[in-house]
């Protein structure tokens, strides 16, 4: 019996390659991996043709409604992670195609990494390290996390992982989230307040939300300039989240102290970017869960997703 066809288009940087998830499931469908970069979407059309399902490793390889239009055999995507902007869902749903994420699955390893950005902003690592290499022997007051404010837009779990390690090293936590309620609030063990009110008393305030059209520069102009002088801005959510223009002049002004930031408004990072430039920033490249355990852990969980829509009940759906 011929087996279905699974495509993964762009496997850059390495998530997929060598798992033996993968490994688990060439057992029932042949597995298609492209190591490289997709070129351009004609290529990516190609590649992904014959496709009953597609495991979107990169988010960088979009899927809108003219690509899946013209992938004809196409029942089923899965995303390697939590954010599902890289497809159209509104599309998919109409031509009966699920599209699922990992909820939750490597909430405590992305958590990790934003905690990791707040410390090395708040201790100046980046900028400290440059002076040194530079020859440069100087000091600059850093910010000290016990006893501070650390305001966490977003309820979901690896808000909650956030929440929990602030609150490890004294720091007083609040949350804001699109969908507040007392019983959430009681359920979960944190405490919501108005955004106004989280970003004019915050000293931290990390992002940990999904990208949609809600959350689309939810944090511009206006919002950055609400936040405390000498804040730290943390972004381990979407990039597109920031309004980046509007955080390179609050930066290179002195308004806010330093930003740390694992996602870009364009991935990858463009050569000359001018947030590359500004001073007080600590800058990974959309690496938050990039460690042997949390590849494995996305790896598990798309295969998981696959398996179920091959056994016919799709999990995880999020249109």
């Amino acid at each position: 019996m011929t087996k279905p066809i699974v495509v993964i288009p762009s496997d850059d940087p390495v998530q997929c390659q060598g798992s033996p998830w993968i490994k688990k499931l060439e057992q029932r469908a042949e597995v298609r991996l492209f190591k490289d970069r997709v070129p351009n979407v004609e290529e990516q059309i190609k590649r992904a043709a014959g496709a009953v399902a597609l495991i979107n490793s990169r988010s960088y390889v979009k899927w809108p409604e003219s690509v899946i239009a013209r992938l004809p055999d196409l029942r089923f995507i899965t995303v390697c992670g939590i954010g599902t902007d890289a497809v159209d869902l509104a599309f998919a749903r109409k031509r009966g195609i699920p599209v699922s994420n990992l909820p939750g699955r490597t909430a405590p390893v992305v958590a990790e990494h934003a905690f990791g950005l707040m410390f090395a902003v708040a201790k100046r690592a980046t900028w400290s390290t440059d002076q040194l290499r530079a020859g440069n022997w100087v000091k600059k007051d850093m910010l000290l996390l016990q006893g501070k404010t650390a305001g966490i837009i977003g309820a979901g779990p690896i808000a909650q992982h956030m929440s929990k390690l602030c609150r490890g090293i004294g720091m007083k936590v609040v949350h804001w989230t699109f969908n507040p309620s007392p019983e959430r609030a009681q359920k979960l063990g944190i405490e919501f307040v108005s955004l106004d009110q989280l970003l004019s008393t915050s000293d931290v305030v990390s992002i940990h939300l999904p990208l949609s059209e809600k959350s689309r520069r939810l944090i511009g102009r206006a919002q950055l300039n609400r936040m405390k002088r000498g804040a730290v801005l943390v972004n381990t959510g979407r990039g597109p989240i920031v309004d980046e223009p509007a955080l390179v002049d609050a930066l290179n002004s002195g308004h806010l102290m330093g930003a740390g930031l694992d996602v870009f408004e364009e991935e990858p990072l463009p050569k000359g970017a001018a947030i590359a430039s500004c001073e007080q920033v600590v800058l990974t490249a959309h690496v938050a869960d990039m460690t042997p355990e949390g590849l494995e852990l996305l790896n598990q969980g798309v295969v998981e997703n696959v398996l179920a829509f091959l056994d016919g009940k799709p999990q995880n759906v999020v249109n």
